[in-house]
C-alpha cells in the first residue's frame, strides 16, 4: 500500500483542504487524514490486527494505519455468527482487536480488560490476546478477508498489499475517478469490495469517500434494509458512485417505481457480489440508472471483470481489467490469472498464479464475459438435461414478487424451488410470479413445485453469504423434508 499511502500524503500537500473521509462526526480533510493515520500507527501496535468496527471514519483509518505499519490486517465481518467469529479469531490468531462493540468481542476474545481509546474521535476498545503461533499466512500477506466458504466455516483469504493496490489503481483508471468524486459506502467496509471500490479508490484518485455507519445507510441486522433511510442517504450525501449488492439495486429500483425521488447525482453504480438478474439490470436502465455489472471473488482481489461506459454489455460480467487475464477450461469454468491470490491461512501457498474461479461461463467475440452457472451447483435432470439452477434463480428472482429463490432437481423429473416472497405468507401471488416466469422456460428448466420459505436467506442463519450470494447447498439442508415432500406429491403449491 506505499503507492496508496504516498498519493494520501500528496493529496494532502496540494489539497489540504478537501475531504478525504466523512461520516455522522463530520468530515475528516487530507491535511488531517495523514496525521491521524501516523497517530493510529503508534496505537494500534498488534501484529495481527482484526477490526470488528461499524463503518465510519475510524475503520477507514485504523485500516490505513495498519498498512502503514505494514502490520497484518483482517476485516472482522460484523454479520458473521458469534461462532463464526469465534473460529475468525482462533483461526487468524489475532493479537489485537480493535471494536466499537466490545461486550460481544468480550464474550468470544476473552484475556484480560480491554483499553479504551479514541480513534480518530470515536470511542474504540483494544483487546489483546496472547498468539498460540497457530495460523501460518504465506510470506508476503498484508491482509487477510474472510469469506463465509461453503461450508459455514469462515476462510481467510490471504493477500498482498501490491495485489490490492494493482486493483485499486487499474479500477480507478478504468471508471475514471476524479477529484470531484464522491463515493458512498452502502456495504460493510469488511467486505473487500467495499474496501477497494469504496475507500482505497476514492482516497487514491483524490476524491471524498463517504463512510457513515451502516444504519444510516439502512442496513441492520445481517441483511436487513430499511429502504427510506437508503433513499435518505443518497439525497443527503449526492454520492456520485456507488458500489451495490443486488438486492440493494432491487432495492433502489423499487423505490423509485414507487415514487421515491431518482438521486441524480450518481454517475457510476456497480453491481456485484452475486448474480443479477437481466430483468433487473433492464428495469434499473429504463429508469436511467447508470449501473454497470461486474464480477469478481475475494480469491481474485476483488473486481476482474466491469461494464463500463462505452464498453456495456448487459447481462454479462464486463471486459476483464488490464492487470488480469481471463480464460476457460475444457469444462467452461472461468481461470483467472494475474490477480496476487497467495493461498488460504492455515493452506498451502498458491504458487501457479492462475485461480479456478468454479464459476462457468463464456468469451464472446468482443471479450465480454457471460456468466451461467457454478460447476458445482450445475446438475442433470432425471432425463439427463444439464442445467444451471443460478439461471432459474434469477428468473424467479427477476419477478417483483419474488425476493429470493433456490432452485433444486438434481436427477429428478422437475425442478422444485424453496422461495422468499416480497411479503410474507403470499402464495397467490408467487403462484402467478411462478407460472409467468415459467412460460418463457424450456420445460425441463421450469420450476414445478415449491415451498414458501420461513425467513429470508441471510448470513444470519447461515443460508446467504455476506454479499448476498444464496448458500444452496444449506437452503437444500435446511428444508431438506419439505424439498423432498414436494417430490412425493405432499407439498403445497404446484405450478399450472
Amino acid at each position: 500500500m506505499k503507492e496508496s499511502l504516498e498519493r494520501i500524503r500528496s493529496h494532502a500537500e496540494r489539497r489540504p483542504g478537501s475531504v478525504a473521509i466523512g461520516d455522522e462526526v463530520g468530515d475528516l480533510y487530507y491535511g488531517d487524514l495523514a496525521w491521524a493515520i501516523e497517530g493510529a500507527a503508534v496505537l494500534l501496535d498488534g501484529t495481527r490486527a482484526g477490526l470488528l468496527l461499524d463503518n465510519g471514519r475510524h475503520w477507514a483509518v485504523a485500516d490505513l494505519a495498519l498498512a502503514r505499519r505494514g502490520a497484518l490486517c483482517v476485516p472482522v465481518p460484523g454479520f458473521f455468527s458469534d461462532a463464526q467469529l469465534g473460529h475468525l479469531i482462533g483461526d487468524a490468531d489475532l493479537d489485537l482487536i480493535v471494536s466499537d462493540d466490545p461486550e460481544r468481542v468480550r464474550a468470544l476474545a476473552g484475556g484480560p480488560e480491554p483499553l479504551r481509546v479514541l480513534l480518530d474521535g470515536r470511542e474504540v476498545w483494544l483487546f489483546r490476546r496472547r498468539p498460540t503461533g497457530s495460523g501460518a499466512v504465506p510470506e508476503g500477506t498484508s491482509k487477510v478477508t474472510y469469506t463465509s466458504g461453503t461450508t459455514g466455516q469462515p476462510k481467510g483469504v490471504c493477500l498482498t498489499a501490491e495485489a490490492i493496490e494493482r486493483t485499486t489503481v487499474t479500477l480507478c483508471e478504468a471508471v475514471g475517478a476524479n477529484l470531484s468524486d464522491r463515493a458512498l459506502s452502502a456495504l460493510p467496509l469488511s467486505t473487500l469490495l467495499e474496501n477497494i471500490g469504496g475507500l482505497y479508490a476514492p482516497l487514491c484518485a483524490g476524491a471524498r469517500a463517504q463512510v457513515p455507519g451502516l444504519a444510516t445507510v439502512g442496513l441492520t441486522g445481517s441483511s436487513g434494509l430499511r429502504v427510506e433511510r437508503l433513499f435518505a442517504a443518497l439525497a443527503s450525501h449526492a454520492p456520485t458512485t456507488l458500489i451495490l449488492v443486488p438486492h440493494l439495486l432491487k432495492a433502489l429500483v423499487g423505490g423509485i417505481v414507487a415514487g421515491l425521488p431518482r438521486p441524480e447525482s450518481l454517475r457510476f453504480i456497480a453491481v456485484g457480489g452475486a448474480p443479477v438478474s437481466p430483468a433487473l439490470l433492464a428495469e434499473a436502465q429504463v429508469l436511467d440508472l447508470p449501473v454497470f455489472q461486474g464480477y469478481g471473488l475475494s480469491e481474485t482481489v476483488s473486481v476482474v471483470c466491469l461494464n463500463l461506459p462505452g464498453a456495456d454489455c448487459p447481462g454479462s460480467a464486463g471486459r476483464p481489467l488490464p492487470h488480469v487475464r481471463i480464460s476457460l477450461s475444457e469444462e467452461g469454468e472461468v481461470l483467472v490469472e494475474g490477480a496476487g491470490f497467495l493461498g488460504y491461512l492455515g493452506g498451502e501457498r498458491h504458487a501457479d498464479g492462475v485461480w479456478p474461479t468454479g464459476d462457468l461461463g463464456r468469451l464472446d467475440a468482443d471479450g465480454f464475459l457471460h456468466l451461467t452457472g457454478r460447476r458445482k451447483s450445475a446438475y442433470a435432470t432425471a432425463f439427463g438435461r444439464n442445467l444451471s439452477p443460478e439461471w432459474v434463480e434469477d428468473e424467479l428472482t427477476s419477478h417483483p414478487c419474488i425476493t429470493q429463490a433456490a432452485v433444486f432437481g438434481e436427477g429428478r423429473p422437475f425442478n422444485a424451488a424453496v422461495i422468499v416472497p416480497c411479503q410474507p405468507d403470499f402464495p397467490g401471488a408467487v403462484a402467478a410470479a411462478v407460472n409467468r416466469v415459467n412460460t418463457p422456460l424450456p420445460d425441463y428448466a421450469r420450476v414445478a413445485r415449491w415451498v414458501l420459505a420461513d425467513e429470508p436467506f441471510t448470513p444470519g442463519n447461515g443460508l446467504a453469504t455476506g454479499a448476498g450470494t444464496l448458500r444452496r447447498d444449506a437452503v437444500g439442508r435446511r428444508y431438506r423434508d419439505r424439498i423432498e415432500s414436494l417430490y412425493e406429491g405432499e407439498n403445497q403449491y404446484v405450478a399450472l
